[in-house]
């Protein structure tokens, strides 16, 4: 389990983690969202222990992380800018992880060779950028770790290669109980592959919940009447955005479906509908709440 205490990190004394807690469960995928600047790739490295934080505490299976070599031979971060040794081949690269990560797979390493059709003994720094973020998760996963951190993973990606690696990093969750921290601007992915998110803000997380019961919480409401309504008939619901297009409001509303059920019911609409929402759209409106520049996105 990763578990995050009221850490802060400061830059030049500016706070760009501000008393940030989260708990991540052993065996889960858990994606990190946030607005550009937000602080999520120094989350990221702070957990990892690349970076150590000014104040609170960054514990995996109770262990300090920061200059803990038993835990970080566990643990590896694909960063979202790469970073290989200059002139090495993809096969001392491979040495050199061997080295550094005492339960390496070479036979998987031969496995994944054979999948993933990249000549060993060409220099990395010669592949294009696609090619080299497939061999960070080459490397990545032949090092066999409990405890992976991925930025930004999939950029550069073709959708095959994509499938590829994603069915990999569920392989091992399911097989070897592996643990996944994704930060991702691509909110689809992060929808199909995580189980829980947290989405940080100016430093802050403002939500952390379980995938299923962030999207059961949260619903697109729309309305129509017969005749002319007032506000009382939102009164007593979260009503996180609206909008009136016509005779016809859309909502987005806070709450389980039944407590707004009982609430629009006895007002007669002649228009209920109640709609999922997608992981971005629920992104954009918690955005939103924290008046993040948004405007005019309800359908």
């Amino acid at each position: 389990m990763i578990q995050v205490q009221d850490v802060v990190k400061k830059i030049e004394k500016e706070n760009i983690l501000d008393h940030v807690h989260l708990q991540i469960k052993k065996g889960s995928i858990y994606g990190l969202l946030g607005s550009n600047g937000a602080g999520k790739t120094t989350l990221l490295k702070t957990i990892t222990g690349i970076i150590k934080q000014n104040s609170g505490e960054v514990t995996i299976e109770e262990q300090g992380v920061f200059e803990n070599p038993s835990i970080k031979e566990r643990v590896v971060f694909i960063p979202d800018a790469l970073f290989f040794f200059a002139h090495y081949s993809v096969k001392q690269m491979a040495q050199f992880y061997q080295n550094m990560y005492p339960r390496w797979n070479q036979e998987r390493f031969e496995r994944i060779h054979q999948l993933l059709d990249l000549d060993i003994n060409r220099k990395i720094n010669r592949f294009s950028k696609g090619m080299q973020r497939q061999v960070a998760f080459w490397l990545a996963l032949c090092a066999m770790p409990d405890y992976l951190a991925l930025d930004e993973p999939f950029d550069g990606l073709d959708a095959v290669i994509r499938q590829k690696i994603k069915s990999w990093i569920i392989q091992d969750v399911a097989e070897r109980d592996m643990t996944v921290l994704v930060s991702s601007h691509n909110l689809k992915e992060v929808e199909d592959l995580c189980d829980a998110v947290g989405i940080l803000h100016k430093g802050s997380l403002i939500v952390e919940k379980d995938l299923d019961d962030l999207k059961s919480d949260i619903h697109k409401v729309q309305l129509a009447f017969k005749e002319e309504v007032t506000d009382a008939v939102f009164d007593g619901l979260d009503i996180v955005h609206q909008e009136k297009r016509g005779s016809v409001y859309m909502c987005i509303v806070r709450g389980d479906y039944e407590q707004i059920e009982d609430a629009i019911i006895p007002h007669h609409p002649v228009v209920f509908d109640m709609l999922p929402l997608t992981l971005e759209e629920i992104f954009i409106y918690e955005m939103e709440g924290v008046n993040y520049a948004i405007d005019n996105i309800l359908l």
